[in-house]
């Protein structure tokens, strides 16, 4: 841990030492915004105006100072004794007495802790497990919680930890959060592990908890404290941090729900990955031996960010959806609820590999087997691709499922390449495709290709049948899931239907005099839809009580303006975010030529939104 003394002042825009607490190629957020190359922003944020953003621990601990008792309240991965060190190490100095109660204190042995999660955890080494129905308070021996209470003798009485706000003080809440990026290179690193436990494990292992127990478990505990807070932290950065009055942050948080947004993109190595992004987008460290993915927009893994006074502060997204799920997703959120149902993300394969020949579990084996309550249906949009790229998909017209399952299950065992053509379709790839997948349909993307993947948010769940014998960067061979695969595969998409079904066929479906609004189907499985804006000059839609996801896929800049006439420029390959709250939006081509932009959308009704709906749960 660090020592106390760095806490007390802190100098702006200087370098932070990150060494043997993070493990990742990709910088640390900026702590102050600054001017950066032109195009792709990989650093987005939203101005709240001045004064909102407040930075380090001692302006915090001075607005501490000001009450006698507070909690701290916050998400795994947070540094806290650091955060208690640098706080005391001020007060100290203003010679201000603190009482520190700690919930960890009050946290249920390891043991039982390990017995309350193994039900969701699966198998040690298995790559899956279920969503908990466990609640943060199920963590926690609740007589030690309750014994938790202010001494009056000192001048303030500060809660801290995780849990903080389950002792039910009537006092200023204070939440300490961080990005899932940031959590995952702290955990990456060993610096930190999961909910309740010192335990440290393999970081698959550790992620695979946080997805199924901790994250479930920790952002339902925020939903219900939401309206409660008082203060908002960003502790990414771990010498410093950022803060904002949580008024002033639900206020920006209101703004962008009614006008356009966009996430923090964040950027992974991988076996097969490529190189386009780290060659068309600024700013991306270059010393990465490839970059596979870009999570520009998962949410469950996305950040926010907003700007004061140059100024970053991150929220997770997940704090978009609790406070203005309605505004975002208009009519569909009494069906979807917090959860926001549509993903995009890069696959880099350029000079790199093919994906896996994989496929993705049906609605009712993702439900019975993983607790999900929708699946990973998807599709391929082809942002960027060389002369004979292709895309794996669908079955040849005379596969034979048990000599196929046969040959696999061989060339796993004994390391053998499989003529994977022999079973599985290739198809010549173009820009502006778009290849069709839902769920149980073999598939996957060929080198050469950028991928932006229109899917429906679950993005964890493939099952893999064939990697090309490789491994992955750890050195390892990566998991091959053969029998979950031949649990959901749908051997009628073969043959002729593949070109039928399973590739868009595009059509105008509405014109001006410089626009052109392209129509390209789903599959009647995707509760989600795709179109295609082409414009010389500008074209204006009305949300239709829907929310817009939008990436400008041919051209240089476009503008957005809503019903405040602001505009807002968003360069290619940039995802953006249009809430069903805008009621209407213009898109203003700055680009010499035709501009292109995609944008996905859910469908008005899908036989699949009677079983999703989340309005009980919230």
């Amino acid at each position: 841990m660090l020592n106390a003394e760095k806490y007390i002042t802190t100098q702006p825009g200087s370098a932070i030492n990150t060494e043997g607490w993070r493990n990742s190629g990709q910088p640390l957020l900026p702590l102050q915004q600054s001017s950066l190359p032109e195009g792709y922003n990989i650093y987005p944020a939203h101005a709240l105006g001045n004064g909102k953003i407040k930075e380090g621990y001692e302006t915090l601990a001075t607005w501490i100072a000001g009450h006698s008792q507070v909690l701290i309240d916050g998400y795994t991965g947070v540094f806290w004794e650091d955060i208690q060190a640098a706080l005391e190490a001020i007060f100290a100095v203003k010679k201000i007495r603190v009482k520190w109660h700690y919930t960890a204190a009050a946290i249920k042995d390891t043991v039982t802790v390990d017995q309350l999660v193994a039900p969701f955890t699966g198998e040690h080494g298995a790559v899956w497990g279920t969503r908990t129905t466990l609640r943060l308070t199920d963590f926690f021996d609740k007589q030690k919680l309750a014994a938790i209470q202010p001494d009056p003798a000192y001048d303030v009485n500060i809660v801290i930890g995780i849990g903080a706000s389950l002792t039910a003080w009537k006092a200023p809440l204070i939440y300490m959060d961080m990005p899932k990026n940031e959590l995952q290179y702290r955990m990456r690193a060993g610096a930190a592990g999961n909910l309740a436990t010192h335990t440290m494990d393999k970081s698959s292992e550790m992620y695979k908890r946080a997805y199924f127990v901790d994250w479930v478990v920790l952002n339902a505990h925020k939903a219900a404290i939401a309206d409660d807070i008082t203060v908002f932290a960003d502790s990414q950065w771990g010498q410093t941090l950022t803060w904002i009055k949580a008024a002033d942050l639900i206020a920006g948080i209101r703004h962008i729900s009614q006008d356009t947004f966009r996430v923090r993109p964040w950027f992974e190595a991988g076996a097969w990955g490529g190189q386009w992004m780290k060659k068309h987008i600024a700013g991306l460290p270059q010393q990465e031996v490839n970059l596979a993915w870009s999570f520009e927009m998962i949410v469950p893994e996305n950040g926010v960010l907003f700007e004061s006074d140059h100024y970053l502060f991150e929220i997770p997204f997940e704090w978009l959806m609790f406070l203005q799920h309605k505004a975002i997703l208009g009519k569909h959120a009494g069906i979807f609820g917090y959860e926001f149902p549509i993903r995009f993300d890069f696959l880099d394969t350029f000079d790199g590999g093919n994906l896996s020949i994989q496929c993705h579990p049906s609605m009712e084996y993702i439900r019975e087997q993983f607790g999900e309550t929708f699946t990973q249906d998807e599709t391929y949009y082809i942002l960027d691709c060389k002369a004979g790229a292709g895309v794996y998909l669908g079955f040849t017209e005379q596969i034979d499922p048990e000599q196929f399952k046969a040959i696999l299950e061989y060339s796993q065992q004994h390391n053998q390449p499989v003529e994977i053509t022999d079973y599985v379709q290739r198809h010549e790839a173009k820009k502006h495709d778009l290849f069709l997948i839902p769920n149980g349909t073999v598939h996957s993307a060929g080198a050469d290709n950028l991928v932006l993947e229109i899917s429906a948010t679950p993005y964890i769940f493939t099952f893999k049948m064939y990697d090309w014998l490789r491994l992955g960067l750890d050195g390892q061979p990566r998991p091959i899931n053969i029998d979950h695969a031949f649990r959901n595969l749908v051997f009628s998409r073969k043959g002729a239907r593949v070109q039928q079904e399973l590739i868009s066929a595009p059509a105008v479906i509405q014109k001006g005099a410089d626009w052109q609004l392209w129509h390209l189907p789903t599959h009647e499985q995707h509760f989600y839809d795709v179109e295609r804006v082409e414009l010389e000059t500008s074209v204006s839609f009305d949300t239709t009580g829907r929310c817009l996801i939008l990436m400008l896929v041919e051209g240089t800049t476009i503008a957005v303006k809503t019903a405040n006439g602001k505009e807002t420029l968003y360069q290619y390959a940039e995802t953006f975010v249009i809430p069903a709250a805008a009621d209407y939006y213009t898109l203003i081509n700055k680009s010499p030529g035709t501009a292109k932009v995609v944008q996905a959308f859910l469908k008005e009704d899908h036989p699949v939104f009677s079983i999703i709906s989340y309005e009980k749960t919230i």
